[in-house]
C-alpha cells in the first residue's frame, strides 16, 4: 500500500540520485538502505519506496513516519483490493477493464486503485443502489467494444499511430505493458480493438463532405 497516494521511487531511480550504478546499489548500499526504509510494496515485482523517506536516509537525516490509519486516497495493488472485496486479484484487474472498477493508476509498472474507489465497490456491490449496477428490468447503453472509455485505448492508438510501419503488434504491446503496467497480452487486445475503432478525424471529414454536397 502507498499511504495517502504519496510520491514514491524505485531502486533504478534511487541509484541514479546517489550517483552509483544500479548493480553497485544493490551490491553495496541497498541491504543498509532497506532495513532502514521498507518497501511499500513488498511482493510487487517492482520495490517502491516512500520518496520523501527515500531523501531523508540518502541526506542523512532522520527518516519521517508515514501517516498511519486507513485513508481513501491510499493506493492499494490488486492483490490487496481483492482482499477488501473478496476476489481474487485477477478479478480485480478484469473488473477494472470491463468498468465494474476505475481503471486505476500506474506507479513504475505497477497498477493501483484507491482505498476509497475499492471500498465503493465494496459497499455497494452489483444490484444494491449507488454504483451498483441497473436495476433489475432495466437497460442502459450496452458498450461497443469491450475496453470502450477504457483510457488505455487512447494509449494504444497513440502507440499504433507513431509506431514504425512493420512493427509487430507483440512488440509494441510488450513495451507499452512496460510503460503502463498490464501484460503484453492484454495490450495486444487494447491495440488490436484501437485498430479497428473508425478514426473520428476520418469520419468528421466525411460528414463535411456529405453535407456540402
Amino acid at each position: 500500500m502507498i499511504p495517502r497516494s504519496r510520491p514514491v521511487i524505485n531502486e533504478a531511480d534511487i541509484a541514479r540520485q546517489a550517483g552509483v550504478p544500479l548493480a553497485t546499489w544493490h551490491r553495496r548500499d541497498a541491504p543498509a538502505f532497506r532495513s532502514h526504509v521498507p518497501s511499500l510494496l513488498p511482493h510487487s515485482r517492482t520495490l517502491l519506496y516512500d520518496l520523501a523517506q527515500t531523501q531523508a536516509y540518502l541526506t542523512g537525516k532522520p527518516i519521517p513516519p508515514l501517516p498511519t490509519g486507513e485513508h481513501p486516497d491510499d493506493l492499494l495493488t490488486a492483490k490487496e483490493a481483492a482482499a477488501i472485496l473478496n476476489i481474487t486479484p485477477s478479478t480485480v484487474q478484469a473488473y477494472a477493464v470491463q468498468g465494474h472498477l476505475p481503471p486505476g493508476t500506474t506507479r513504475y509498472g505497477t497498477r493501483l486503485w484507491t482505498r476509497g474507489d475499492i471500498n465503493q465497490r465494496r459497499d455497494h456491490p452489483p444490484g444494491q443502489g449507488k454504483g451498483g449496477g441497473r436495476r433489475p428490468g432495466t437497460q442502459g447503453p450496452r458498450k461497443t467494444h469491450p475496453y470502450q472509455n477504457d483510457p488505455r485505448l487512447q494509449t494504444a492508438l497513440h502507440a499504433l499511430t507513431t509506431a514504425t510501419p512493420g512493427t509487430p503488434k507483440s512488440h509494441t504491446a510488450a513495451q507499452l505493458a512496460a510503460q503502463h503496467g498490464g501484460t503484453p497480452r492484454t495490450w495486444e487486445r487494447l491495440l488490436t480493438t484501437a485498430a479497428a475503432i473508425p478514426d473520428p478525424t476520418t469520419d468528421q471529414t466525411n460528414q463535411k463532405t456529405e453535407d456540402q454536397t
